[in-house]
């Protein structure tokens, strides 16, 4: 299980890599091996607003869906479109790969989320 410093981690299994204000979401490495082969991704709309912990989506596999939360507070401002016609490229790079970019609303969400060893640890220990 590959899990990569500086970025922040959900008990959902997703990540969030923050840049100038927006954060960047997508699920971790544990979720795709988890949710083996991903055949279909339901991204947010643009321009919509969530609160955190809200589902914004579904990942579907072969052998379940899973329901995709955000967790952080704001408005989607981009989601990755090569996601509808590959849904597997998070199975190949799941780091690599954002769902979508949001715009933070309250920054101190973060402090709420883990870090790299504490979602290591959180994998470990569940």
């Amino acid at each position: 299980m590959r899990v990569i410093e500086g970025l922040y981690y959900s008990k959902e299994h997703e990540w969030i890599k923050v840049e100038a204000g927006k954060a960047y979401l997508g699920i971790t490495d544990y979720a795709a091996d988890a949710l083996g082969d991903i055949v279909f991704i339901e991204l947010p709309e643009v321009d919509s607003e969530y609160e955190k912990d809200e589902v914004i989506g579904v990942v579907e596999s072969v052998k379940a869906a899973s329901d995709l939360f955000t967790p952080v507070s704001g408005t989607v401002i981009e989601v990755n479109e090569d996601l509808e016609d590959e849904p597997q490229l998070l199975n190949t790079d799941a780091f690599g790969n954002y769902i979508a970019i949001i715009q933070l609303k309250d920054e101190s969400e973060l402090e709420e989320l883990m870090d790299s060893e504490s979602y290591k640890s959180f994998c470990e220990n569940n």
